[in-house]
């Protein structure tokens, strides 16, 4: 009765506290109407500058390629003093322009010639074409008047779109001329930024020229006067203006944007005013600023000042949910809060409730944790498990070749010496063959005796003194460093399982000394002391990085501390006060002598004999 009392003065509408939970409802709301809608707009923005710099880039790209003909159709004028109008067919050809190149539109070259040498050019113009009807045709230099210079399109392909060009003096026109004597004295590519008619293109022009001086091939070009004087013509590219930007606009993925590009002169003299080049939508719908993400974005034309302006209506870049988003966040932070306002003025009663589920939680952590300790120990135990299967096997194989192969080796070799005895006086080309064989089952023993020290040394079998001392030996052989080893006990009696896995320890540690110490000298100490064998191998290299124990893929300092930890060892690696690299592990030893198999005790013979075979080889 008395809950009930409560229950029904907590809901009464008459406390004002409804009120304010409902007034912070809506104020909470409101904030995150705008923060969605400022995030909204941020992400379209975010979206259309990055698209913007995308169309951008390939602008750049495309033009850097299209100079990258050009400059490639300069040296093929360069490579050769006499090239063929079919020379040049077969060269432009070979671009394959609509394929790689699709806003080039022609490649032209102009030789230079002053009006001293215009009749003789004319003359031999006048029955220069090739007879065909869309190939080159006979020319004059158009427009007739005499000038001091000319620059004469003599090749241009594909000659059947530009077929009318060939003939025409290109600096008749000042902002061509002054470009020619730009590229001229400057040996760089350079352009008039003026809009060329190109309505081949069907676009009824919009085209945009480059040029790149030739000179004479060998002379010397590296001063101004040097390249006047050895100037004979240049070559040129153009290109649609239009087709280019379309090609840009084509990656982005909103097509509701509108691309101005503007010329705003060279860099040394920069335009009053920027001259409209392209609009991609010029009859477009006027929209107010703040309806639309706008950007200006620089591009360096040969020298001239390139701006692309990038404009599209707020609305295309958003979807139907970002619109919708203010709203749902709207109404998700009014009632969030309402019930969070709800839910502070209830914690009272549930804090019992809370407080056993606290505990429920604790419990089913523990259980976890539990669960996952007993998981890592099966790991532990299935990886030791795993090691000795693969050292076993490694055991069974080397015992294996050992046996069968070391015996049928032996008894080839045998017979093969047998052979080169017999046929020593009385067979000389047999004798030589058998003398090969010989050699060659020679050499088939050394790969063998390789290959079974690869899988399992066979000193392991005479225990871990002498194991240790060859493989320093080994190692001192292939490296070349100074290594010591020192000894306390002349034999320290270990199962081949602790055998093989402190031997796998040194053979890690001094591989990585080999490959990332360098270090001149390596010690390795092995005692057996109060029933633990210690092992300690130092090197005076470089010393051990920070985090080279947690590098990515490397499992090196890894698996010797894991053989270590399923001996129930410890091992301490450490950098040395001066520099260098020390590995110290300890092992709990019993004091049972090893045990050899039969098996082994019979392969016994097989291994001594190739090991005696490689010694008197």
């Amino acid at each position: 009765m008395v809950g009930f009392l409560a229950q029904r003065q907590w809901f009464s509408p008459s406390k004002p506290v409804w009120w304010a939970g409902i007034l912070l409802s809506l104020a909470v709301g409101a904030l995150c109407y705008v923060a969605a809608d400022h995030a909204v707009e941020y992400d379209g923005k975010a979206r259309f500058m990055h698209q913007a710099r995308n169309a951008q880039y390939h602008i750049s790209a495309h033009i850097d390629s299209y100079t990258n003909v050009l400059r490639a159709t300069a040296s093929f004028f360069d490579a050769s003093d006499n090239i063929t109008p079919a020379d040049f067919h077969r060269f432009v050809s070979g671009l394959q322009l609509p394929q790689h190149y699709p806003a080039l539109d022609g490649i032209n070259y102009c030789p230079y010639l002053t009006d001293a040498g215009r009749d003789t050019f004319e003359q031999a113009a006048r029955h220069s074409g090739d007879g065909r009807a869309d190939g080159y045709p006979a020319f004059e230099i158009r427009p007739r008047d005499r000038r001091p210079d000319y620059s004469v399109i003599t090749m241009i392909e594909p000659i059947a779109r530009f077929r009318d060009r060939v003939g025409l003096n290109i600096a008749a026109r000042p902002a061509v001329a002054e470009s020619l004597a730009r590229a001229r004295d400057t040996g760089e590519v350079s352009t008039s930024g003026q809009l060329i008619e190109m309505n081949s293109l069907g676009q009824g022009g919009g085209g945009m020229a480059l040029r790149l001086a030739l000179y004479r091939h060998g002379a010397p070009r590296e001063t101004v006067e040097q390249r006047r004087a050895n100037f004979i013509g240049s070559v040129g590219i153009g290109f649609s203006v239009p087709r280019l930007v379309q090609l840009a606009m084509e990656q982005m993925q909103v097509r509701d944007v509108r691309l101005r590009l503007y010329d705003g002169g060279s860099a040394s003299a920069p335009m009053a005013r920027n001259t409209l080049l392209f609009d991609s939508q010029p009859l477009g719908k006027n929209e107010r600023p703040s309806q639309l993400y706008s950007v200006v974005l620089p591009l360096d034309f040969h020298g001239r000042q390139w701006h692309t302006l990038f404009s599209a209506p707020k609305r295309a870049w958003s979807s139907r949910f970002d619109l919708f988003l203010p709203w749902l966040a709207m109404a998700t932070g009014f009632i969030g809060t309402l019930m969070f306002y709800l839910l502070f003025h209830t914690l009272s009663s549930s804090r019992l409730r809370a407080i056993a589920m606290a505990k429920e939680m604790t419990s089913e952590l523990r259980d976890s944790q539990a669960r996952l300790q007993q998981s890592h120990h099966k790991l532990r135990r299935l990886a030791a498990h795993a090691d000795q299967i693969k050292e076993q096997e490694r055991k069974r194989i080397a015992r294996e070749i050992h046996d069968d192969l070391g015996q049928n080796l032996l008894v080839l070799r045998i017979e093969a010496d047998l052979l080169a005895t017999r046929t020593r006086h009385r067979h000389p080309r047999l004798h030589a063959r058998a003398v090969g064989t010989l050699h060659q089952i020679d050499s088939t023993i050394k790969s063998v005796r390789h290959i079974i020290n690869d899988l399992r040394p066979t000193v392991l079998d005479l225990g871990l003194n002498p194991a240790v001392e060859w493989q320093i030996a080994q190692f001192r052989t292939r490296s070349g460093m100074m290594c010591e080893f020192i000894e306390h006990q002349q034999e320290i009696r270990v199962d081949d399982r602790c055998a093989t896995a402190i031997f796998r320890i040194l053979q890690e540690s001094l591989s990585n000394i080999a490959q990332h110490a360098r270090a001149s000298l390596v010690r390795v100490e092995l005692a057996e002391v109060d029933d633990m064998l210690t092992m300690t191998i130092t090197d005076n290299g470089v010393g051990l990085r920070a985090n080279s124990r947690n590098k990515v893929g490397s499992f090196g300092l890894v698996g010797i501390e894991e053989r270590i930890t399923l001996l129930g060892g410890t091992c301490a690696i450490q950098g040395g006060p001066n520099g260098g690299t020390m590995v110290s592990i300890s092992v709990p030893l019993g004091h049972g002598a090893p045990v050899m198999d039969p098996a082994m005790e019979k392969s016994h013979a097989a291994r001594n004999f190739l090991t005696n075979i490689d010694k008197n080889q």
